[in-house]
């Protein structure tokens, strides 16, 4: 060991006596990182490649990186040729510094984008809400997630066209909702109120009937049958018809059920919608017996 430490010790003071010392200083850093870059540029570049949702993307993270190297090989070639080891090491603290603190957002959109390509907690098409914003994916860029907004100034959950750009940024701090994250087809609802002298049971197979016309291609894929569950509300009961379909499909089925149902319960006598109204009931009730006159006369006296 005290070998090798006379060996460094000796380089050491060489260094610091060549009189050219910046110039070979700069030569030996941009050589070391070039080396860098190249060692992580090519397993880096078949991973983004691999898992980009687009080529595009892929493409300019790689521009990105390209351009984010040569600065800092140009950067740290200039600083060398002072020749001061001690001024590199830094140099090196304080651009880092400065480079978090001045391109933070970019920096960390970029982090996000290789997130979204590493977890894909959602891909193109998919419907989502980031930020409260609901929309189906239209890109994912280097910056951006970009949604074709569904519902917005629309009630609902019909695609509005509106295009939502969600900064990459803010997708580390905010939750993501997911429609369909492992499956294709998702629970929708349909609330129906029916007065309490309807017949329960012809309610619920108009319900059900409604939802395996209009729910065919969801019962066939998913094997699950369309369901009601029921509560009591003030003026009747709330069945709620429960049946799986596709996100982008959802506002249609829903109006088709809906119109199957109106029609159903206008033909049957046995069904009726619960809506406020109030009523007036009469009741006659039986008047008292007149009093005899004798019975008059007892109780006068």
């Amino acid at each position: 060991m005290d070998t090798l430490s006379k060996i460094l010790n000796g380089l050491v003071e060489e260094f610091l006596a060549f009189e050219k010392r910046g110039i070979l200083l700069s030569i030996i850093t941009i050589i070391a990182l070039f080396v860098i870059k190249a060692v992580l540029t090519r397993p880096i570049r078949a991973y983004v490649y691999k898992r980009a949702l687009k080529q595009e993307n892929a493409a300019n993270f790689m521009t990105t990186w390209r351009f984010f190297w040569f600065a800092i090989i140009a950067i740290f070639g200039v600083i060398s040729l002072s020749g001061s080891i001690k001024a590199l090491g830094i140099s090196v603290g304080f651009l880092g510094m400065l480079l978090g603190w001045s391109l933070q957002a970019p920096v960390t959109g970029i982090a996000a984008w290789l997130m979204l390509i590493l977890k894909r907690p959602f891909r193109i098409g998919q419907r989502v809400i980031i930020a409260g914003v609901k929309g189906d994916v239209v890109d994912i860029t280097l910056t951006h997630v970009i949604l074709n907004q569904v519902g917005g100034t629309v009630a609902g959950e019909e695609r509005s066209g509106r295009g939502i750009l969600i900064p990459n940024a803010i997708l580390f701090s905010q939750t993501i909702t997911n429609y369909t994250f492992e499956v294709e087809y998702i629970l929708s609802e349909v609330p129906v109120r029916i007065t309490f002298q309807s017949d329960w049971d012809e309610a619920e197979q108009i319900l059900l009937n409604a939802a395996k016309q209009i729910a065919a291609d969801g019962i066939k894929e998913t094997g699950e049958q369309p369901f009601v569950r029921a509560e009591l509300i003030d003026a009747g009961v709330l069945m709620r018809l429960r049946y799986k379909t596709r996100p982008e499909d959802y506002a249609e089925n829903v109006n088709d059920i809906v119109k199957i149902i109106h029609t159903e319960f206008k033909k049957s006598d046995k069904v009726e919608f619960c809506y406020p109204h109030s009523e007036v009931i009469y009741s006659v009730k039986k008047q008292p017996a007149p009093l005899a006159a004798s019975d008059s006369l007892t109780q006068n006296t």
